[in-house]
């Protein structure tokens, strides 16, 4: 911005006169004849002055200096960064809040003993369990617990006959037993005392039982162990929340991608109903996990994809092997275009789930475990990756008269076996057991297997395990991001990010309260929420942008053009104000004098 003064008019006297000055009124003062005999008395121009001083230069430099000091906040608001207020203080308190104080869920332990004669009461009973829990640990329950007891009156005889038949049947009537003494929500198990070798089953509910000859230590003991490792704990020996295995995007998704690999279609062609595969198996599944996660199924059919590992022809087991060394080396990321995912958007997870079939010259091939046997479902796992199935067909011989490989569609057995070792893979990277036996201190424990993949005890596992993940992430995430906006006072702000952190905020708030009372299906969907908000508003793209930059940046940009200009304009503002107070005591002195003479 620059500002023009208005030129100047000077008038220059003859030589021996002076010089004439800018004044309010005009001059009075009439022409000397150069040969008058009588002369004005001289008058010293340094010290005084007959005309009053103008003030029209001084008008205009202190209009100008008032012009800069009036533009400069009109300045500084054109570059303000806008920055909507975040509640520094909610999200340092979540923090510190989940950090600090693990979450505590209620859990309601019952037992159900009978054909005992205990001699202590039931409430010395349930202290004793209640002491064995706290040696064992107590998980993710924490301290909220209760343990109630209860002594069945029915035959010992009768009912343990009932249990060693069929167990999806005993199932169904330990259910039915556990909800007359009302504990239909609770964790329970049943303790039947009768002849016979011990045997524990693990149903598909939230409910167990015992059969057998055992004492009442024995009982007790054995009963604490399940409702802290198999219940709490889900069979983990750990029982902690570990982040790698909770392959859940940051916006509360995953996508199953399955991949059937035809390593060389030159052999045979191998094809798939994925349609039926997903109605029938998938479903209920999808169903079962909607509460921890948003799932997407896609799948696709591959050719011409080998292996990047080395097998070797084995003749004990007549069969080409690989061995668990060699799985590093396994997918062969050149040619195995998986990651062609449409439906992953965003962060959203993607688990790749792949059933290879070898080519003629390496089948049958099979993997060889670390203590020489050969596996059972003949494939491994890669946690937060996904799962491989080697499936060999039943003749692995190739058809040498037929130049075109006809196309074979798997069938319905083969699909439901490879399905059991997928959802058996599904199941360890989520961070359950993949096999139906748990082995503890007291014994060994069957545990039953649904039709949906996941049993509700597991359900309840993995709810625990993703809302303690999420809200710990969700507080990470928007710690970060308030050190990081406090941190750059630049950085812009925008009324949707204010937005997600508070949304986040409340959305962990509700996953907190429903968790203290025990719904978990509520929780976990909050939870979701809360992380997928606060990864949103990390990641928004405004604050991905480069345009915040910092006071010295502004600075050092600015002031080359406006420091000269300023300080030019308050130096000549001050030098017309010193001039105009000089001329002003000239004047005076000049009146003073005119009125003593």
């Amino acid at each position: 911005m620059y500002f023009c003064l208005p030129p100047l008019e000077f008038e220059f006297a003859q030589p021996g006169s002076t010089m004439a000055e800018i004044s309010d009124s005009p001059s009075t003062s009439k022409p000397v004849e150069e040969n008058t005999q009588t002369h004005a008395p001289q008058i010293d121009s340094k010290t005084t002055r007959n005309t009053k001083p103008g003030v029209k230069r001084l008008i205009i430099s202190v209009s100008v200096l008032i012009s800069f000091i009036l533009g400069f906040p009109l300045l500084w608001k054109s570059i303000e960064i806008y920055r909507a207020p975040l509640p520094f203080d909610r999200i340092d308190s979540f923090s510190s809040q989940v950090e600090s104080t693990p979450l505590s869920f209620p859990c309601r332990f019952q037992a159900v003993f009978i054909g005992f004669d205990f001699k202590a009461s039931r409430r010395e009973v349930g202290a004793a369990i209640t002491r064995k829990m706290s040696d064992l640990g107590r998980g993710g329950c924490g301290g909220n617990y209760s343990v109630a007891v209860e002594m069945g009156d029915v035959s010992a005889f009768e009912f343990g006959g009932k249990l060693r038949s069929d167990d999806e049947e005993s199932d169904e009537l330990v259910r039915s037993v556990v909800n007359e003494y009302g504990g239909g929500h609770a964790y329970s198990v049943v303790v039947v005392n009768e002849e016979g070798e011990v045997r524990s089953v693990v149903g598909k509910y939230r409910h167990a039982w015992i059969v057998g000859r055992v004492e009442e230590e024995e009982a007790v003991l054995r009963v604490a162990e399940i409702f802290v490792k198999v219940f709490v704990n889900g069979g983990d020996e750990e029982g902690s929340v570990r982040s790698e295995f909770m392959p859940v995007g940051a916006d509360g998704r995953i996508v199953l991608s399955f991949s059937l690999l035809n390593a060389d279609p030159r052999d045979w062609i191998y094809d798939w109903n994925f349609r039926e595969i997903d109605e029938t198996f998938l479903q209920p599944v999808i169903e079962a996990l909607q509460p921890i996660a948003n799932i997407s199924v896609e799948s696709q059919v591959l050719y011409h994809t080998p292996k990047s590992s080395f097998s070797y022809w084995d003749d004990k087991h007549d069969s080409h092997i690989f061995t668990t060394k060699d799985l590093p080396f396994f997918v062969n990321s050149n040619e195995w275009h998986l990651d062609t995912s449409v439906a992953a958007g965003g962060r959203s997870k993607v688990l790749q789930l792949v059933v290879y079939i070898p080519s003629a010259k390496e089948c049958p091939l099979q993997l060889k475990l670390p203590n020489g046997d050969i596996s059972k479902t003949n494939g491994f796992i890669s946690p937060m990756w996904g799962g491989v199935v080697v499936w060999n067909p039943q003749s692995c011989i190739k058809d040498l008269e037929s130049k075109d490989p006809v196309r074979i569609t798997i069938s319905r057995q083969d699909l439901q076996m490879l399905f059991e070792v997928l959802m058996g893979q599904l199941r360890q990277l989520l961070g359950l057991k993949s096999d139906n036996l748990y082995v503890g201190e007291s014994g060994t424990s069957i545990l039953l297997g649904s039709e949906r993949g996941f049993t509700e005890w597991e359900l309840d596992v993995l709810s625990r395990k993703h809302i303690c993940f999420n809200l710990l992430s969700c507080a990470t995430t928007l710690g970060s991001l308030s050190r990081l906006v406090q941190s750059l006072p630049r950085m812009i702000i925008m009324d949707e990010i204010g937005k997600q952190v508070k949304f986040s905020l409340e959305a962990a708030k509700y996953a907190q309260s429903n968790a203290s009372i025990g719904i978990y299906d509520a929780s976990a969907v909050s939870s979701r929420q809360s992380r997928s908000l606060a990864e949103d508003a990390f990641f928004h793209p405004s604050i991905m942008s480069i345009s915040y930059y910092s006071f010295e940046h502004c600075f050092a940009i600015y002031s080359p053009f406006f420091l000269p200009v300023i300080m030019h304009v308050l130096l000549a503002a001050l030098r017309e104000w010193k001039r105009y107070k000089q001329e002003s005591r000239k004047y005076l002195a000049a009146k003073a004098k005119a009125k003593v003479s």
